[in-house]
């Protein structure tokens, strides 16, 4: 019986070679794909008449991701034996990848017909297509592999892919197929893709304990199924020890060590945030030949998070990558909000604004859920090259119409933005010559500056401690009251320079503020609230941070006036 299911399993009977296809079916479903490439290269030069041969090494490439190479197996298969019908399968699940589901069903048809609806692999093999592309249909798995059970009913494999089809079905619900997963362990106690499907339910359902103890009695059956290290780093990952999870990759890789598995390992060290490690696995990979767009896209989001304004030879090398990716991806490709997001900030971190926030507006436009980290990017960016206006455009975007979703940064710069825009206007306004004109642009610069004034509060509520807050509140709330008269700014001078130690206000961080606000309260004391003592204490603060403050110099020694000639 054991023997009979293991030939059923491959489609394959009669032949001097099972074995050896059975090894190489294996060897795919341990992820060792280069392994069992050339396992299958050897079967294929041995025979190549066999249809199966070539069905299995199609399917070995289409499990790794390269469904090109997958479908030229395919048709050499049905080129070789018209009458074997997985390679149709094979030919229409490609298509399925591609979208083309109408000729994909008629591939599945032709396979069904040349079957004779007597062939439960061929069900099975269906039924994985339906749940192995982008056009999933749990409903079409779920009638294939009931077709497959009714042929076989005692075959462990049926009930792991209907499992997996009623996870598709209803992804909330994991009785039916835990159920259907111990049906399959039932059958076959050494079923490791069983157990493995049952610690990913339990994984799912955030069980991480019990999903570690299934992986584990997976690697106890067979220490050398890869895919169980590979589980047991990803929940590794989940419990934020990163340590653990590469040790796990690293067995992994012991098991598999190809160009291909050390990519997937490199995808785990990005996942792991440990991407100076991701990118020396890049590096490596490249100077074995590696090609893989993929490849080059982590690449460009690794050397991002690395890069720093210091050494930006990192943003350089990223630029490159990502680049390159897009390059291989082409226009057709089914782009992520994180390409356009990754290379937007590479290329204003290379000195390339301007086209960077056409990137970063992609990205955008392709998930406005996200939009946020985007604005805050542009604004940034607009921030740096003194376009005001576009900045505070770009915050009230991130904002729309709630302050919550703006953090201290963002009030910071916003507060700062309306600041310098007001201030501009102001230079506009001086230069005029028509005084009517002039005071009509001054009143325009209001505007900007309440909501400085605003984006300042806001910040001074989220960070009460911080002084700097406090400071620009006073800075805004001068340009509010130029004569000083109603003392507005008068409130957060005093505040901030209440917030800043003793020690702190002659460093680079406070000098300059602290001075500002000193001359401003000393200015206010001797001009408004008539308070000289209180304004010596101020200009006298003054000149022990600045001995030759000019302001400091002209209260303490006012210039004598020239007396009035005796006139007529």
């Amino acid at each position: 019986m054991k023997k009979t299911i293991i030939l059923s399993a491959i489609a394959f009977t009669g032949l001097l070679n099972a074995q050896t296809l059975q090894e190489a079916v294996v060897k795919t479903d341990n992820e060792r794909f280069s392994a069992a490439a050339t396992d299958f290269r050897a079967l294929i030069n041995k025979d190549a008449t066999k249809g199966e041969n070539y069905f299995y090494f199609g399917e070995n490439f289409f499990k790794k991701g390269d469904a090109d190479s997958a479908n030229i197996f395919y048709s050499k298969g049905a080129e070789a034996n018209a009458t074997y019908p997985l390679n149709y399968v094979g030919l229409g699940k490609v298509l399925l990848s591609k979208g083309n589901v109408t000729d994909a069903k008629t591939q599945f048809y032709k396979a069904a017909a040349l079957g004779a609806n007597k062939n439960a692999e061929l069900f099975r093999k269906i039924a994985e297509a339906w749940l192995t592309t982008d056009s999933k249909n749990a409903d079409e798995a779920i009638l294939q592999i009931n077709n497959a059970i009714k042929l076989e009913p005692k075959n462990a494999e049926n009930y792991i892919i209907l499992g997996d089809a009623q996870l598709e079905k209803n992804p909330t619900d994991g009785s039916g197929p835990i159920k259907s997963y111990k049906t399959a362990t039932t059958l076959n106690p050494k079923s490791v893709k069983g157990i493995l499907r049952e610690g990913k339910l339990y994984q799912r359902g955030r069980n991480y304990q019990l999903a570690l103890d299934k992986y584990k009695e997976a690697i106890g059956i067979d220490p050398t199924y890869a895919p169980a290290y590979r589980e047991i780093a990803e929940v590794y990952s989940l419990y934020s020890q990163p340590a653990k999870a590469i040790e796990n990759w690293k067995k992994y890789l012991e098991l598999n060590n190809s160009d291909d598995a050390r990519y997937r390992f490199m995808s785990a060290l990005f996942s792991n945030k440990q991407y100076p490690e991701a990118i020396t696995e890049y590096e490596g990979l490249k100077k074995q030949g590696f090609a893989n767009l993929y490849l080059e896209r982590l690449a460009g989001y690794s050397y991002t998070e690395v890069g720093n304004k210091v050494d930006t030879s990192s943003y350089t090398k990223g630029l490159k990558a990502i680049n390159k990716f897009f390059e291989m991806a082409g226009p057709n490709f089914k782009y992520l909000y994180n390409d356009y997001k990754y290379k937007g900030l590479l290329l204003a971190r290379t000195g390339k604004d301007s086209l960077g926030v056409i990137e970063m507006e992609k990205a955008i436009a392709l998930d406005p859920s996200a939009s946020g980290e985007m604005n805050s990017e542009i604004a940034n960016i607009y921030m740096k090259a003194k376009k005001y206006d576009k900045a505070i455009k770009a915050f009230e975007r991130k904002m729309n119409g709630d302050t919550k979703n703006l953090n201290n940064n963002d009030y910071f710069s916003l507060g700062r933005a309306y600041y310098f825009s007001g201030g501009n206007i102001q230079r506009d306004a001086i230069a005029m010559k028509d005084v009517k004109a002039k005071d009509k642009k001054m009143a325009e610069a209001l505007p900007f500056f309440v909501g400085s004034d605003s984006a300042f509060s806001k910040l001074t509520q989220l960070s009460p401690n911080w002084p700097v807050g406090f400071f620009w509140r006073g800075k805004a709330n001068v340009q509010l009251d130029p004569t000083n008269e109603k003392g507005l700014a008068k409130p957060y001078f005093e505040k901030a320079l209440l917030l800043v130690k003793p020690e702190e206000k002659s460093t680079p961080t406070y000098k300059n503020n602290v001075i500002e606000a000193l001359e401003y309260l000393g200015g206010y004391s001797i001009g408004v609230a008539k308070d000289k003592a209180k304004a010596d204490e101020y200009w006298k603060a003054v000149q022990e941070l600045d001995p030759n403050n000019a302001k400091a110099k002209i209260y303490f020694n006012p210039p004598k006036q020239t007396p009035k000639p005796a006139g007529k």
